[in-house]
């Protein structure tokens, strides 16, 4: 059986307070017993839970996944999540916490099973998929976070930053293998150039690696920068996530500064 972590009696209700890890090391949820109503807090925000936020300390899938499992067994018939509407039944309830609790479960197993067979992290983050079902569902869009951000955490909180390429390990400085790459390519213009054509076409995450070869290269040109400023908006546009949206819009107006200075 679930044990509350502090329990508070206020006039005369009853509130028991559990602890879990999820967007903090002190996060807090609380049950009413008599009342059969979970307050869940940010455990459940009506999007797929905030657990690999890039811009924020480690976050603990795996304790995440189990406080929602404590919160099911618990079986409230009314769930007040941290954002978004109020869920009544327990049915409807018991089903918004398992399907959390199975999609951070399921990209758990897979990265770490990819893990010990020595894979990169590389080779996983393009490996490992959130079950399709269950980011449909209503209240698990990736609108805000996004499941390859969780692959980043769970790998860090099991294997440290270190990624499994060895030129990652003391890299020589961004803008001296810029410009060794630009001079291999003809120059900084030619990368942007390709940058500018691969956002086009689509292939956004390769653009944004040219497109930060040649703004290294030559960071003071205003041509590239205004190319810079292109392929983020195109990179913005194409990203569902919120966090994913906010840090490109960052580095587009960084580059349209650039171009205009």
């Amino acid at each position: 059986m679930t044990r509350c972590t502090l329990s508070l009696t206020i006039g005369s209700e009853r509130f028991e307070l559990f602890h879990g890890r999820g967007e903090t090391d002190d996060a807090t949820f609380v049950w009413l017993p008599e009342h059969r109503v979970l307050a869940s807090g940010d455990f459940v925000i009506w999007v797929f839970p905030n657990a690999g936020n890039p811009r924020k300390v480690q976050r603990y899938v795996p304790d995440w996944a189990a406080a929602l499992r404590q919160m099911q067994a618990l079986q409230p018939e009314v769930l007040i999540p941290g954002h978004g509407p109020v869920i009544f039944g327990g049915e409807r309830a018991s089903q918004v916490l398992d399907d959390g609790a199975a999609v951070l479960d399921s990209l758990t197993r897979q990265t770490l099973e990819l893990m010990n067979k020595g894979r990169t992290l590389d080779e996983i983050l393009h490996s490992v998929r959130a079950p399709a079902a269950l980011l449909a569902k209503p209240y698990l869009l990736p609108k805000y976070d996004d499941p390859e951000f969780v692959v980043r955490g769970i790998w860090h909180l099991y294997a440290g930053w270190f990624d499994g390429n060895p030129a990652h390990l003391k890299p020589a400085p961004s803008a001296e293998l810029a410009g060794e790459i630009a001079a291999l390519a003809g120059g900084a213009a030619t990368l942007a150039g390709r940058a500018k054509a691969l956002a086009e076409a689509g292939k956004t995450r390769l653009a944004a690696h040219l497109i930060e070869l040649a703004s290294n290269a030559s960071p003071m040109s205003a041509e590239i920068q205004s190319v810079r400023a292109r392929v983020y908006a195109q990179c913005t546009e194409a990203e569902p996530s919120l966090i994913a949206k906010a840090i490109y819009r960052v580095y587009q107006r960084d580059a349209e500064a650039r171009s205009s200075a």
